[in-house]
């Protein structure tokens, strides 16, 4: 391998091998000349020739003094040439030339004696053009300059990437002397510092010459060990005129202040997404516990490895509650979520489950006082005040609970419970931001979370009094097996005013009874009430059905905007039929061994309420066996289907020998009334038996 051959470098030890040469001594062009004791020729460098302008054939065997200088100054070279020969001193200095083309240069020499083997003596000159060393000089001390004066911290490495030099800006950045970053690298330098991702990036300049640009990190240096900081680091690789790679020169700029801004700006608009998907996801629903697994939701896993929502029973019943200091707080755990369901989960009460929290628990500070309550990092005997019991702070200790927040639900004034917050592995503290996000989100959800509490109570209490209204019929009346279902709304509506009845009359007859009063929630339900009371007093006359809904239908117009539907039948098992009347309702269904399943024919007629309209009377025959089947709309009424195609549904799965009444009743409410129904269903099925013994 030759001279210019690839480099063997090692740092700073010793070359192994040959090596690439600098390139400086190229960029200076230094012209080696040497000459004898009488001031001749002997030696002429090619570099002599480009500063002096002559080529060695006419230099060599010359008086040097009389080609190369001015006449003016031969005595004067002549003189210092004699020192240097007779003293050995070296002389320096810069020195007018004269080339060859008549322009005049100034020249840096190094002239110096030499001695050969046979002891004799010459004179070897090293000659640079001065304005060359000037503009080298030049570069160096502004490159000096710059590099020490710079805000920004810069360091070379070499290809082993150890520091060769460091500016006192990197100095001042990474809290260490420079002399204490040389022959290191940046790892044994700066231990808490990934600098995995640095030195990786540094290969990849060194290997492909490709810079790295504005590389992000952050880190910890001995300058602040506590604080994390942020930079901008570049790489670049260095190499001299002849392209040998020297090393790595590295730019850093501390960017902490642009970072914690950005990262301040990221937590505005991550609170703010939260909140506007708080906005968009809590309180779809009036049900209260399933606004309170929203907010659960919701708070999972943005804000928390774990949230809890827990209302005071004592809301949860309607009534309002204030904590003495002594006093416990009774809560009713209503949705928990976890992004763990082996961590916090078991310590966690279960929704629907009500606990007493001891005057001590933090959460009952925080219902008591309506202020938050923070706890940034948990310590075992914190954890006693916030678990229910000494089990359940076991279980949090185990899964890891390193922060705590407690924020209280707050709605017109009244605290209704609180939201709960724990972090395991998150490894964030809760912190400032965190409160403020929490507590927006609880006040955002604790007037929904009221809403749906007033609302369940309100829709409970007329729940209450339909369910009262409603008969408690016999199985058998007459001669007729009867069952029947109630079910209410879907939890996104009010109860309705649906409503059955079943009235014996004399003779064995007895008398069904299906309607529906427009509306919702107490008023319908009243209505439903009155109505059905009118019913019974005017069944018990012993008036036509058509007859009997003239009168309800003079009653309803007497009531405040009240319109209801209605089918009254008369069962009559000695006559083997049934007299049947509609008032704008859907039609009864027959159901008879042998054939399929029939809707009657019957007048639709309008519905009670409207005033002024007859009421018409059809007489179906009913055999022993045959089952009528009676029914309000939100049995078969959706969103998404057309009428026809549901009372077709109706039809085919009535069509099913074999089940009892009770099955079938089970069976159209499982398979018909959809979970987001917005009505209630009432349904009757009466099955024809065989006529009693006069």
């Amino acid at each position: 391998m030759s001279a210019a051959g690839s480099p063997q470098t090692g740092g700073d030890g010793p070359a192994r091998g040959a090596v690439r040469p600098s390139g400086l001594l190229d960029v200076l062009r230094v012209a080696s000349v040497v000459l004898d004791t009488e001031g001749r020729v002997v030696l002429w460098s090619p570099q002599a020739e480009e500063v002096f302008g002559y080529s060695a054939r006419e230099a060599l065997g010359q008086y040097a003094a009389r080609f190369m200088v001015h006449e003016e100054h031969l005595d004067l070279v002549a003189r210092l040439f004699a020192d240097v020969m007779r003293t050995g001193v070296s002389w320096a200095g810069a020195f007018p030339i004269r080339r060859k083309d008549g322009d005049t240069r100034l020249v840096e020499f190094r002239n110096m004696r030499l001695l050969d083997t046979r002891g004799d003596v010459y004179a070897l000159g090293l000659a640079v053009d001065q304005s060359t060393v000037r503009r080298l000089e030049q570069d160096v001390a502004l490159s000096t300059r710059i590099v020490a004066q710079s805000p920004i911290g810069l360091a070379v490495l070499d290809i082993g990437l150890r520091y060769v030099s460091v500016n006192p800006a990197l100095e001042q950045i990474n809290g260490i002397p420079a002399e204490q970053h040389l022959g290191r690298t940046m790892r044994e330098v700066l231990p808490q510092l990934e600098a995995d991702t640095i030195e990786t990036a540094a290969h990849h300049v060194l290997d492909t010459g490709r810079p790295v640009i504005d590389r992000f990190t952050t880190g910890r240096t001995p300058a602040d060990p506590d604080e994390d900081h942020a930079w901008s680091v570049s790489l670049y690789r260095l190499e001299n005129s002849l392209g040998t790679v020297l090393g790595v020169a590295i730019s850093v700029v501390d960017i902490t202040e642009q970072y914690r801004a950005n990262a301040e700006a990221e937590r505005a608009r991550r609170r703010l997404a939260v909140i506007a998907d708080a906005s968009a996801r809590i309180g779809t629903t009036l049900d209260l516990h399933r606004t309170a697994a929203e907010l659960a939701d919701v708070a999972v896993p943005e804000l928390a490895d774990a949230a809890a929502v827990d209302l005071l029973d004592a809301v949860v019943r309607g009534r309002r509650s204030a904590l003495g200091p002594t006093e416990p707080a009774v809560m009713r755990a209503l949705a928990v979520r976890s992004v763990d369901t082996a961590g916090v989960l078991p310590a966690a009460d279960p929704p629907g489950t009500v606990t007493r929290y001891a005057p001590d628990r933090l959460v009952t500070e925080c219902v008591r006082t309506g202020l938050p309550v923070m706890v940034p990092r948990v310590k075992d005997e914190d954890l006693a005040r916030i678990a229910r019991s000494p089990e359940a702070a076991a279980l949090l200790a185990q899964a890891g609970v390193h922060s705590y927040l407690a924020v209280p639900l707050i709605a017109r004034g009244e605290v209704l419970g609180a939201l709960d917050l724990t972090r395991t592995r998150t490894p964030r503290a809760f912190d400032e931001d965190d409160l403020l996000l929490a507590r927006e989100l609880a006040s955002r959800a604790a007037v929904q979370i009221d809403n749906a509490r007033w609302y369940q109570n309100a829709r409970d209490t007329a729940l209450t009094l339909q369910r009262s209204l409603l008969p408690s019929h016999p199985s058998i009346t007459g001669g007729l097996e009867v069952a029947s279902r109630y079910q209410p709304a879907g939890t996104t509506s009010e109860v309705g005013g649906d409503w059955f009845d079943v009235i014996p009359l004399g003779d064995d007859r007895t008398a069904l009874v299906v309607g529906d009063v427009m509306g919702s929630g107490i008023p319908a339900a009243a209505t439903m009430g009155r109505l059905r009371t009118a019913t019974h007093t005017l069944a018990s006359l012993g008036l036509d059905p058509a007859v009997l809904l003239e009168h309800l239908d003079r009653i309803t117009c007497g009531l405040d905007q009240a319109f209801a539907t209605c089918v009254y039948a008369v069962h009559d098992p000695r006559e083997r039929s049934c007299v049947i009347a509609n008032a704008g309702h859907l039609p009864p269904a027959r159901v008879r061994a042998g054939h399929p399943p029939v809707l009657l024919d019957l007048p639709t007629g309008v519905p009670l309420g409207v005033g002024g309209v007859a009421f018409s009377t059809t007489t179906v025959e009913v055999e022993p066996g045959d089952r009528l089947v009676f029914y309000t709309d939100g049995l078969v009424e959706t969103r998404r289907h057309p009428l026809d195609e549901r009372l077709d549904r109706l039809l085919t799965l009535l069509d099913r020998p074999g089940h009892s009444l009770e099955q079938v009743c089970d069976l159209l409410l499982r398979t018909l009334h959809e979970p987001d129904n917005f009505d209630d269903v009432a349904l009757l099925i009466a099955r024809a038996t065989t006529a009693p013994e006069a």
